[in-house]
């Protein structure tokens, strides 16, 4: 029996269509320039920051990935800073999503998550109304937003974020952007991950 695997019209159109993968390898490259650009940022910004971070780790550590299968949308971000293993994870994901959008997010687990969820709700006034959100996922690695999946950090939601955290041995804080938001439109994207960033300090330092 043989197998048909012919194209249908518009996928033909897409294969032959040369100006597309140009485009995509120039895009690609801008979201490498605007990562490397929030890496610096953050790079500056710890400087001097007391982190709370697991033993071992290692402040210059970073990755840089770029992949086509996120759910089957290209994809691209870098870790910094960056700790795994298997018990203990820390680190702050600036993620480009094709498709979607971009994410800015603080993913921890392991010893420390007590300490950081009382940095949280000691400090709430400061995390609270800048835009992040309590990933609700029982996975690390769901990029998906929306209702079931993120929770809104706002000042009069502090008792259900409360609860959702309690007992939790990792959690993800978030700030998703939209790819059709203003700051994508006129190439702000940079600070709006630095702001991402400094919002969340509070959780992570002493």
């Amino acid at each position: 029996m043989t197998t048909n695997y012919s194209f249908t019209a518009d996928e033909l159109a897409l294969l032959a269509d040369q100006e597309f993968f140009r485009k995509k390898a120039t895009i690609s490259v801008k979201i490498k320039q605007i990562l490397e650009q929030i890496q610096n940022g953050i790079e500056a910004e710890i400087a001097s920051q007391p982190f709370l971070a697991p033993e071992g780790f290692d402040p210059q550590a970073r990755q840089f990935v770029k992949g086509e299968h996120l759910e089957n949308f290209p994809y691209q971000y870098v870790d910094f800073p960056r700790f795994y293993t298997r018990e203990n994870k820390f680190a702050f994901r600036s993620l480009v999503w094709w498709g979607h959008h971009m994410v800015f997010a603080l993913i921890v687990e392991g010893a420390l998550v007590k300490q950081y969820r009382r940095n949280l709700f000691n400090r709430y006034s400061e995390v609270a109304d800048h835009h992040l959100c309590l990933c609700l996922s029982p996975s690390l690695w769901e990029w998906k937003a929306g209702s079931g999946l993120t929770l809104p950090i706002t000042h009069d939601r502090r008792s259900e974020i409360a609860a959702t955290l309690d007992h939790r041995t990792f959690f993800k804080i978030a700030r998703f952007l939209p790819l059709d938001a203003p700051a994508v439109k006129i190439g702000t994207m940079v600070e709006e991950g630095l702001k991402a960033f400094r919002a969340i300090l509070p959780v992570i330092t002493a």
